[in-house]
């Protein structure tokens, strides 16, 4: 775990039936006090002397993450009273290690690099890495794209999150091929908060709200709708105290607490993420806002009741949360980004009592964002590799890819593919996918040097002088990396034709027949081809090699049609999105 540390006491990270570590682990607890559930400790200081620093977790993300891949199961826990149930992570029996690379301050490169070293050095099966950056960049100034690379190397596949920046296409971090880049979806849990008006009508809102009820409070509207600290000292204490304030503009609710509000309601550009408050507060969506401000308007004494947060059942779910980062892939347009989608809003995990959540110290809390889904995929990355310790990390990433199960487009924001990637995560599928498509350091290294990666430029990425690969002249295109999706990027208007060459490995039962098939293809405007349409395997491990031919034209700017070549032996089916877009990168 590369993130904010851990908090050990948890109840989550007891170590009650382990045993002693792996005789292969090479791992430390440096000022830590480690036990048989978490076997390594170390936390970084900027690249600087680590004397004296501990990993322990003063903010929680880090705990959070921590226990929604590998945290017992502990009962009766909730947030308030909220989310009650059983906490458990996707694979509560791993050892966990955490190196502590984030602070209030941020994440520092040279930390991250480090961290990555030691955690392969060390021994780890799987990096969890739920830090983004709000822009991609190259991958030879791209600290995850270089530390994950070394992993890759040695051997360690890395999860990492997609990004919290939604409101824009083409802000999908972590894009890197050898990174398995996870998008945030709902689940059929959505915690929701109820504004009763004094009129009798009910506002269904978001919000994490462990406060009691707040009834029959008057409401009071601020200066241009702000709940800034500052623009609500205009007016002074004395006029809001005790009032629920109609705030037209996002606040994170501490300018309320500071003139004595007794509530808020927010407007929220994504109302399908319920965030604490430090006071009872409802989110709404700007449509709900212009209705409790018509009842305001027309009422001489107005007045609301916020009653306490409570969870309902969502049958929509999964759809990708708006604030997870859509592609496409700005780096290497080539190559789709997100991968896949995970579970990432309103997640109850463990949490540090240093951090408090509405005021107060918690065991457990509820977070959202693309850094809750990517735990989740790396407990199902290391739950395939407890099943197959010699799949690669292009194994691993081929395996829960291919068997994602295809999401509703027409129930999800426009983009499609674009982002949520292949689908929801299914791990119950992904321990037997049939067939994988493999990639090793080669093959991503003649990547690069299609890219046109100069000698310095991959010498950054790889740490290596063998530039050999791109002096041998072989050029090529991202679309020849073995990779289990196809994504092309077309200009409007034009004609293209594109070719991706591909082969699987059989790793499900020999003597075993697959055919092709494409689904949702729309002929009219791309045209899909395989060639040959069926393989067949006589052995476990054999390798059998087939062409993807994309054709077509897309009239207009930022159009995107998707597809998908599935193989299928009658039990089995090997699902590769195919993407075509005209979206500017």
């Amino acid at each position: 775990m590369l993130d904010t540390g851990v908090w050990p006491d948890s109840p989550s990270f007891s170590d009650e039936g382990f045993g002693p570590p792996p005789g292969r682990w090479k791992g430390a607890c440096l000022n830590f006090t480690c036990n048989n559930k978490i076997i390594g400790a170390r936390a970084y200081n900027h690249g600087s002397s680590t004397a004296g620093l501990s990993a322990v977790d003063t903010h929680g993300h880090g705990t959070h993450t921590a226990s929604t891949v590998a945290g017992r199961a502990v009962g009766n826990v909730s947030l308030g009273g909220l989310a009650a149930g059983t906490a458990r992570g996707a694979v509560p029996g791993a050892r966990l290690a955490v190196y502590k690379v984030c602070w209030d301050e941020g994440c520092s490169d040279a930390d991250m690099l480090a961290a990555f070293d030691d955690a392969v050095a060390d021994g780890v099966d799987v990096i969890s890495f739920s830090i983004g950056s709000r822009l991609p960049v190259p991958y030879f100034e791209d600290a995850s794209a270089i530390g994950s690379f070394h992993a890759m190397r040695g051997g360690v596949l890395t999860s990492a999150a997609a990004g919290n920046s939604g409101l824009d296409r083409g802000r999908v971090s972590n894009v890197a091929p050898w990174i398995l880049s996870v998008a945030a979806s709902s689940t059929d849990r959505r915690l929701v908060d109820r504004l009763v008006l004094g009129n009798g009508k009910t506002i269904v809102g978001a919000a994490i709200n462990i406060f009691p009820e707040l009834k029959d409070a008057p409401f009071a509207f601020p200066i241009n709708g702000s709940c800034e600290a500052e623009s609500l000292a205009v007016a002074g204490r004395l006029y809001y105290k005790g009032k629920i304030l109609l705030c037209a503009l996002s606040s994170n609710g501490s300018g309320p607490v500071t003139v004595g509000a007794a509530g808020a309601v927010i407007v929220t550009d994504q109302p399908d993420v319920a965030f604490s408050m430090p006071l009872p507060a409802v989110m709404v969506s700007q449509a709900q806002f212009t209705r409790i401000m018509a009842y305001v308007n027309r009422t001489r004494n107005p007045v609301g009741t916020i009653l306490a947060g409570e969870s309902d059942f969502d049958s929509q779910a999964p759809i990708v949360a708006s604030f997870s980062s859509p592609g496409p892939n700005m780096i290497t347009p080539g190559i789709l980004k997100p991968d896949l989608s995970a579970p990432g809003i309103d997640i109850l995990a463990a949490w540090s009592p240093l951090s408090p959540v509405s005021g107060r110290s918690v065991a457990y809390s509820i977070d959202s964002g693309t850094s809750m889904a990517c735990p989740h995929a790396t407990g199902a990355a290391a739950y395939v590799k407890s099943f197959h310790p010699d799949w690669s990390p292009a194994m691993i990433m081929s395996a829960l890819i291919t068997t994602a199960t295809p999401m509703n487009s027409s129930r999800n924001r426009g983009g499609g593919e674009l982002t949520y990637g292949a689908g929801q995560l299914n791990p119950a599928r992904a321990r037997d996918p049939g067939l994988v498509y493999d990639a090793r350091e080669g093959d991503y290294v003649r990547m690069l040097c299609a890219e046109g990666y100069n000698s310095t430029q991959l010498r950054l990425v790889t740490s290596s002088d063998d530039g050999a690969p791109c002096r041998a002249g072989r050029r090529g295109t991202a679309a020849d990396l073995n990779y289990p999706t196809m994504a092309v990027h077309a200009a409007p208007g034009r004609n293209f034709s594109a070719h991706f060459p591909r082969t699987v490995t059989n790793v499900g039962v020999p003597g075993s027949v697959y055919v092709a098939k494409l689904v949702g293809s729309r002929p009219e405007l791309v045209r899909v081809a395989v060639s040959p349409r069926r393989l067949a395997f006589s052995r476990l491990g054999q390798r059998l090699s087939f062409t993807v031919t994309v054709s077509g034209a897309l009239a207009g700017a930022n159009e995107f049609v998707s597809a998908a070549v599935v193989w299928s032996d009658g039990d089995r089916h090997v699902r590769s999105p195919v993407i075509v877009h005209t979206v500017d990168v």
